[in-house]
């Protein structure tokens, strides 16, 4: 039992860390109004363990705060940004059965919508000096779009290969 536990934490460690650390390596893509986080692959991991929703979450809470210790966010995306990660990654793991050729689309789709309601939401309601409908779906539009890019392709392809080499076992064991 508590080697299933120690199991579990470092998962999500070390999830946490790569997150982290691919966001932060590629700055100029990773924050900003229209982002393409590499790190945003990594919130289809809950397909295969609710873990990995920890993980990936806690990365984008690191992450968020120390963009905002460098300079290159805000509080306000601290708290939000990593709400949407959350909520992004839960629906990724509900919707996980749902597959269309053998991928899991609908648990793609779900860090891209909710980041593209809460971040475009966060955009509109601080940054823009006059909050408003057009300045919401700007913000989200951009804010999807690369959401998109980083779990349509980059992350569908992930699982595809964690999936087709065999190590998804080690996440779904957890």
């Amino acid at each position: 039992m508590e080697n299933r536990k120690l199991k579990r934490l470092v998962t999500s460690a070390l999830l946490a860390a790569i997150y982290s650390v691919l966001a932060l390596a590629l700055p100029l893509l990773s924050f900003g109004p229209v982002q393409f986080r590499v790190s945003e692959a990594l919130t289809l991991l809950p397909v295969f363990s609710p873990v990995a929703g920890v993980g990936v979450t806690v990365g984008c809470l690191i992450t968020n705060t120390i963009g905002f210790l460098m300079g290159v966010t805000f509080p306000q995306d601290i708290l939000f940004g990593t709400l949407a990660t959350l909520v992004g990654c839960v629906f990724t793991w509900l919707l996980r059965g749902i597959r269309f050729r053998g991928l899991p689309v609908l648990s793609a789709l779900a860090p891209v919508v909710s980041n593209t309601l809460i971040i475009g939401w966060e955009i509109n309601a601080f940054f823009l000096d006059t909050p408003s409908l057009v300045g919401f779906v700007t913000s989200a539009v951009g804010v999807g779009l690369g959401e998109l890019a980083a779990c349509l392709g980059l992350g569908l392809l992930l699982v595809a290969l964690l999936e087709r080499t065999g190590l998804a076992r080690h996440f779904r064991e957890l």
